[in-house]
């Protein structure tokens, strides 16, 4: 065999394989909202285990496994319910209860969801046996999940508690009427769906020091003001500075 022979042989499998070496970075890992990242027990729209989040969490990661487990929920029995029953937090408990709970649970609560129809068992939210289960088993049960129940972690804390909130509503227990039924049709979104995560950072980032674009006088009394006034005075001053240099830039003016 010829060595022009043995090339074509060794250049055969790369030319019938579907080898891709230049992708222009058009695929690229990331994780899609709710998406698991590797099971059913690992969250995925919330912070992960062991990290905190600017708004607290009521337990984490490491002080109470992700484990669906009846003791392993039984332990957040005694988790209090931060969030007061209020219209607010009703509204949107009723928005993340119709979007992940009626199609089992049902719209009312009462274990009759349309999944039903298709084998899954009406487990019904309205009987004196779960009217009697406190809030943080309530959570926990969200957090973990357990039996046929996945876990909801997609739901986040704060949102948690209102639907947690929605649910005594709909049992009867905390003497609040309220709304049944989704909120909008299937297709509809803006308000009407789950938002931005209200647990990601909201402060300025650390290496942005609003001080720096303070005169002399104003950072040396910057104790002395408020955050948000600081903030503000520094805002101005960085707008003044742009547009001062594309007054240059459009007068041919360089600042290097």
């Amino acid at each position: 065999m010829n060595a022009r022979k043995r090339a074509l042989i060794l250049a055969l499998p790369l030319m019938l394989t579907a080898c891709e070496w230049f992708t222009d970075f058009k695929r690229q890992p990331s994780i899609w909202t709710w998406e698991p990242l590797k099971d059913t027990l690992t969250p995925s729209r919330g912070n992960p285990q062991q990290s905190v989040p600017t708004t607290g969490t009521a337990v984490a990661g490491f002080q109470v496994s992700y484990g669906a487990f009846p003791a392993t929920i039984d332990s957040m029995a005694g988790i209090r319910n931060p969030t007061p029953v209020s219209d607010s937090s009703l509204a949107n408990g009723r928005k993340y209860f119709q979007i992940n709970c009626s199609v089992c649970h049902g719209e009312r609560a009462m274990g009759d969801g349309p999944a039903t129809k298709f084998g899954m068992p009406g487990i019904n939210l309205t009987t004196d046996m779960t009217k009697g289960r406190t809030d943080g088993y309530i959570f926990g049960m969200i957090r973990n999940g357990r039996g046929l129940m996945p876990p909801y972690n997609r739901i986040e804390e704060l949102d948690r508690w209102d639907v947690i909130n929605y649910l005594r509503a709909l049992q009867g227990v905390n003497g609040r009427q309220v709304e049944v039924g989704a909120l909008a049709p299937p297709g509809v979104t803006g308000d009407k769906v789950p938002g931005p995560t209200r647990m990601g950072p909201n402060v300025p980032a650390p290496f942005f020091k609003p001080r720096e674009l303070l005169s002399d006088s104003a950072a040396r009394s910057a104790a002395k003001v408020p955050d948000s006034s600081l903030l503000r005075e520094a805002r101005v001053r960085l707008d003044s500075a742009k547009a001062k240099a594309k007054a240059d830039s459009a007068r041919g003016i360089t600042i290097r």
